[in-house]
């Protein structure tokens, strides 16, 4: 009986480990078309009440503004074209200030935002935190950076029943996100730790200040280019 039971986890670990590999290279060019914490925000909508709302547009990189990409590296990650999925500085950097009692926000780099927003759930524990780096591992190997940006900004949550840039750019600016400028993109990207509570247009003072400091360090970064 004991051997049949770890034989049947053994295969059980196996398949998943092998369809794990074949959605990430499936991904690798077909568009996400729903995402885990799409279906979770659902059933909270179903479960208070409220009209279920899902408001997702994929388009490809090429048809958004490459002010809204740099943006969102200036605000999220800045070492993302350099690292491996991983930004070892901002993770020992958040380790130092938890150790003081502090919270640091930014330690996850967007190659480790976009394997939790695609293939796994919110909720925050170490197991889903080690899955968090398998996927993480498994999308920079296969995917290229402008790939990972891609799937990032069609998939991240930009508000209630909102997701991706494109519908976000609607429902903020009212033009499609290839139409972007810089103050604007900024904008955007300042809202993305807390897109539930946070709004782009018109900006908050808070958020004000930090779209102004958003275009600062784009001016710093200078031109993207994924290839460089």
């Amino acid at each position: 009986m004991i051997k049949k039971l770890f034989k049947f986890v053994y295969k059980l670990i196996f398949w998943l480990f092998v369809f794990s590999i074949a959605i990430v290279i499936l991904y690798k060019w077909v568009p996400v078309p729903i995402t885990p914490l799409m279906l979770i925000r659902n059933v909270e909508q179903l479960q208070d009440g409220k009209k279920v709302t899902l408001k997702h547009d994929w388009v490809p990189i090429e048809e958004i503004s490459k002010n809204l990409q740099l943006a969102v590296i200036c605000s999220e990650d800045q070492n993302f074209l350099n690292h491996n999925g991983f930004d070892m500085k901002a993770i020992e950097k958040a380790i130092d200030y938890n150790k003081k009692g502090k919270r640091v926000r930014g330690a996850s780099s967007i190659s480790q935002q976009t394997a939790k927003n695609v293939f796994l759930w919110p909720q925050r524990s170490w197991f889903r935190k080690g899955l968090e780096t398998y996927f993480t591992f498994l999308i920079e190997l296969f995917w290229s950076k402008e790939r990972i940006m891609e799937v990032y900004l069609n998939s991240i949550e930009m508000g209630n029943g909102i997701y991706g840039v494109e519908e976000a750019s609607k429902f903020w600016f009212k033009k499609p996100a290839i139409k972007l400028n810089r103050n604007e993109a900024a904008a955007i990207a300042a809202i993305l730790p807390n897109p539930l509570k946070y709004r782009a247009n018109p900006a908050t003072n808070y958020i004000q200040g930090r779209k102004n400091w958003i275009v600062r360090q784009m001016n710093f970064f200078g031109p993207l280019d994924y290839n460089h």
